[in-house]
């Protein structure tokens, strides 16, 4: 069912089982809802290489603060970053989460031990509209021998209110020195 007369294909075709009961105004916004992140627009063509995302971040992130197991960030929210609703994209925040509290877990655990990232839980509590300005902050919560635990907090800068929250767990290995 293609409703648009647009050069790409439609996400929904001949093959997809729609239900009877919907409104076929609410397939074409589907459609359509679809088709906005199915066939991506042709100018983030220069994105497409490897740790590209690092572009779009490099530039929005900015350090306020580093001390040993504690990271603060300012972080702007531009269109780059935003998902269809403009609000911060749910990969931006798990991007900006993970390198960050690496970061902060680079504050406690040497550089002769490699780490790696075993989980990453992330709690989407509100949206951050393109434009605005968030506060982010890492902190280690626990670091031993074998593991750190790092919490990230995004706020946002003009009222402090709690937009998302992460927690990542690093596993640490000590490198041989032969």
């Amino acid at each position: 069912m293609s409703s648009s007369a647009s050069s790409s294909p439609s996400p929904i075709s001949s093959e997809t089982t729609i239900s009877k009961e919907i409104d076929p105004n609410n397939v074409s916004l589907a459609e359509n809802f679809l088709k906005s992140f199915t066939f991506p627009d042709s100018s983030l063509d220069d994105f497409a290489s490897f740790d590209s995302f690092s572009v779009l971040l490099q530039n929005n992130i900015r350090a306020l603060s580093v001390a040993r197991g504690r990271i603060t960030c300012s972080v702007v929210v531009t269109p780059g970053l935003t998902n269809y609703f403009n609000g911060l994209h749910g990969g931006a925040v798990a991007s900006i989460s993970e390198r960050l509290s690496m970061a902060c877990a680079r504050t406690f655990v040497s550089e002769e031990k490699q780490l790696f990232l075993g989980e990453l839980s992330m709690s989407y509590l509100s949206a951050a509209p393109v434009t605005s300005e968030l506060v982010v902050e890492g902190s280690v919560v626990r670091s031993g021998r074998n593991l750190t635990v790092v919490n990230v907090e995004f706020k946002m800068k003009d009222t402090m209110k709690v937009t998302y929250l992460a927690r990542a767990t690093f596993y640490q290995s000590i490198i041989s020195k032969l």
